[in-house]
Parts: structure tokens; sequence; C-alpha cells
């Protein structure tokens, strides 16, 4: 990406948005959204904990709507065009996760740590508003629960 002094700051590049089963591969989604121009590169791991609201969770089966990969494009689309920012990445994972799998992975490539750091944030806040994707906790009490759902 070059930018000449005085231009406006091209939008950034969509490494990757994604929605999938298979365990999300964090070192090669990281080098995917590589930048020599950036001097911050800041990553998001949302993994699958143990306890929930002091209940302790055994594992989280997440259910995407078909459309939900469109809307992760989208959102991640959107993240682009921030001053500063010259990659975005997202992944979502669904299916049967267990604790300690990473179901949500984001990216942001990006001149400076606060635009990096901010956009990141707000990626996955956004993600995790407009995304339809569902989760269905199970309990280790053997009780389960589903969070998201419209």
């Amino acid at each position: 990406m070059t930018v000449t002094p005085g231009s406006k700051h091209p939008s950034a590049r969509l490494a990757f948005a994604e929605v999938g089963t298979e365990p999300i591969d964090v070192p090669a989604l990281t080098r995917c959204a590589a930048d020599d121009a950036a001097g911050a590169v800041v990553t998001f791991c949302g993994v699958i904990r143990n306890h929930d609201a002091g209940q302790a969770v055994d594992g989280i089966d997440y259910t995407a709507h078909p459309k939900a990969a469109d809307v992760l494009r989208q959102v991640a689309l959107e993240f682009t065009g921030r001053a500063g920012v010259r990659a975005v990445g997202i992944a979502h994972r669904v299916g049967a996760l267990t604790i300690g799998d990473v179901a949500l992975f984001a990216i942001v490539a990006a001149d400076h740590r606060r635009e990096a750091i901010a956009t990141t944030s707000d990626l996955v806040d956004e993600v995790k508003h407009r995304v339809p994707i569902w989760k269905h906790q199970h309990f280790s009490d053997g009780h389960s629960e589903w969070t998201g759902l419209p």
C-alpha cells in the first residue's frame, strides 16, 4: 500500500473474513495480515473458558445463520476505512468447541497502537452485535443455555 504525501490514506486490505468448522490457525492468519507499513499489530483470541456467571462450563456449540459469513465480511470491510489501519482480519469458528479452543480471532495492523487497539476492540464488539452466530453452552451440572438468539 503506497501513500503519497498529502494524499488521503487509502482503505486497508481485508486480509480474511471467514466462518468455519476447522480450528482457527492463529499463526497462519496472523501472517495473512502482515504489513510492512504497520507499526502495530493487535490480535484478539476469544477462547472457550471453563465457567460463565459462576457456573462450570464443559463446552459450547456455535451455530451460524447461512448468511453469517457474508455479514462477517461486511462488518470487517467497514473497518478497513478507518484512518491508520492497514489490514483487518476476522475468523469465527462454529460447531462443537471445548475448553481452550479459539472461537473468535481478530487482527488489525495499523500505523500506530491506538488505532490498532481501538479498531480491534470495536471490530470484536460489532461482530458480536451483528453477525448471526449463536452459542449453546453446556454446563457441568447437565443443563444448557442458548445465548445470542434474536
